[in-house]
């Protein structure tokens, strides 16, 4: 036959071919609509390839299949390279009347079954480069389907010859099998394919696990295998954007599986690295929507992480802001109150540390204090010491600016220590002491008034009418904060307030105290009374 070189093809820029136009047409469908209808000699014919699959390297495969006459080896390490080139190049039975190169790769492909675990991976490594096509005609389905069913099969028995084959010991289990090694049997069976797939590209694990997660596997297992993988690409990784891109990867697979199958520890080590990291913002929202509902199980280490480049505070108060909100955004209904207690003494512990970063704003600050609701704390001494330490390092607040930091404070859930020490904080706005003090008032007055029934004057020690004046007096003081003449006055009126509270808790303790004993006494002379046998009554 002869051979004329009549046709340049240039693949990809990579490489410049110089073939026999009519050989090639003899077996590709694509030159064949281009060319086939030209005369040959009559002209020098060029085309230029930008998207070959797999490059220089796979066209010269075709070209060597149509020069030997629809002859090649083909196996599993070279077949995925045939078959997308086969198919870029529609080398079908419609244009080759005896062999084709499309039909002869299926043909193989048919037999995958058949295939060795390491010829599957070989295969599908090698798809790595033909990602467009190899999706497109549904080759990549196929090996990820084969590969799905080896590693679910493996739960029972292992495809590694080395522990697969009769003679093995490693999984034969017999009657006095200790636990612990058939612990480490079933893990094994469970993970051994970890290192074998750590080696391919984000993307196609991507796939794979999505593929895996629509079969319902077990996500513990998957979660753990994310978790490698993460672990072993980014300690392979060479740039900072390989990083990026394991990391965004790893986020968007672990989002796909049930959150009470991932370990909220390594989440948190995820959240760390990606501090350093320019990941997108879609990614970084998915890995704080899965730690948010979690944060019931951190610690205080884990939230003091330290703010972006470029900001004036020490610490990241937004991020733990927005964790916060996801925490919340559960509902009342998904929201147990022994985790929402946990939450609110994490936080507690969070804005003391905080309150002394001069660069705190006072905004960022009273956010902190209301990002929970007020049924998550029993008592609000924690975060009323936390406003006398960001009251003293900011000593520059306006008034204005006091008020609405103590507007934070739950007066009624404060202790009696707390409400003292407040009373006489020169720190606080006087309208703030005026209304610790008046809700201690309240509280001891409902408490004098729950030993009512025991006493005929139980109040007699109080000037009930007074003291509603007095309190309306505070306010009215209160009100007047920028009058300098009243400032001393209120402050005496406010001591002399503070005494009584502290006589009138005196009190109350000693009624409660004769309360018990005139309990105690009626009890035991009931007991001394004569009563009937419970079976004659």
């Amino acid at each position: 036959m002869d051979v004329s070189c009549d046709l340049e093809v240039d693949v990809n820029g990579e490489q410049v071919f110089m073939v026999d136009k009519k050989v090639i047409c003899s077996y590709s469908g694509r030159i064949n609509k281009l060319f086939g209808k030209s005369k040959q000699g009559t002209q020098f014919l060029k085309v230029i390839f930008h998207d070959f699959p797999g490059g220089a390297e796979s066209f010269e495969l075709i070209t060597r299949f149509c020069y030997n006459k629809g002859k090649i080896e083909i196996n599993p390490s070279n077949v995925s390279t045939l078959y997308c080139a086969a198919s870029y190049m529609e080398m079908e039975k419609s244009v080759s009347r005896n062999q084709n190169l499309f039909e002869l790769t299926e043909k193989l492909l048919e037999d995958i079954r058949y295939w060795t675990w390491s010829e599957l991976l070989d295969a599908l490594r090698h798809c790595q480069n033909l990602m467009t096509v190899a999706s497109s005609s549904g080759l990549i389905d196929k090996y990820l389907d084969s590969l799905i069913g080896r590693i679910a099969s493996s739960c029972e028995t292992s495809p590694c010859p080395s522990t697969s084959s009769a003679d093995s010991s490693g999984f034969r289990l017999s009657c006095d099998t200790k636990s612990t090694e058939s612990l480490r049997n079933s893990v094994f069976r469970a993970t051994w394919w970890f290192e074998d797939l750590a080696a391919f590209e984000p993307f196609l694990i991507e796939i794979l696990v999505k593929q895996m997660v629509s079969k319902n596997p077990d996500h513990g297992i998957l979660s753990k295998f994310v978790f490698y993988y993460q672990k072993s690409r980014f300690s392979a990784a060479k740039t900072t954007d390989e990083k990026c891109k394991t990391m965004e990867t790893v986020i968007e697979m672990l989002h796909l599986l049930d959150l009470s199958c991932i370990s909220f520890k390594t989440l948190f080590g995820m959240l760390q690295i990606t501090l350093n990291l320019k990941i997108s913002k879609c990614s970084r929202n998915k890995l704080e929507s899965m730690i948010g509902p979690q944060l019931d199980q951190a610690t205080l280490d884990n939230l003091l992480l330290p703010s972006p480049v470029g900001s004036s505070y020490l610490y990241d108060v937004n991020l733990v802001l927005r964790l916060l909100k996801s925490f919340i955004s559960k509902g009342a209904c998904c929201v147990l109150l022994t985790q929402l207690r946990k939450v609110a003494s994490l936080m507690d512990l969070y804005i003391a540390e905080v309150a002394p970063d001069p660069c705190l704003k006072p905004s960022k600050f009273l956010s902190l204090v209301r990002s929970l609701p007020e049924s998550a704390r029993d008592s609000y001494d924690a975060i009323y010491h936390a406003t006398v330490m960001y009251l003293e390092v900011h000593s520059g607040l306006s008034e204005e600016e006091k008020i609405k930091i103590c507007s934070g404070l739950n007066y009624e859930k404060l202790s009696s220590e707390a409400c003292s020490h407040l009373a006489q904080n020169k720190k606080f706005p006087s309208k703030s002491a005026g209304q610790a003090l008046i809700t201690q008032q309240v509280k001891l007055k409902s408490l004098l008034q729950e030993t009512n029934p025991y006493l005929d004057s139980p109040c007699s020690f109080v000037d009930t009418e007074n003291t509603g004046n007095e309190d309306q007096q505070i306010v009215l003081y209160a009100g007047k904060l920028d009058l300098s003449t009243e400032n001393e006055k209120l402050k005496e009126h406010l001591q002399g307030m503070q005494w009584r509270v502290l006589e009138l808790e005196k009190v109350c303790r000693k009624m409660q105290n004769q309360m018990a004993k005139m309990l105690k006494s009626r009890i035991s002379s009931h007991n001394n009374a004569r009563s009937l046998p419970r079976l004659c009554s």
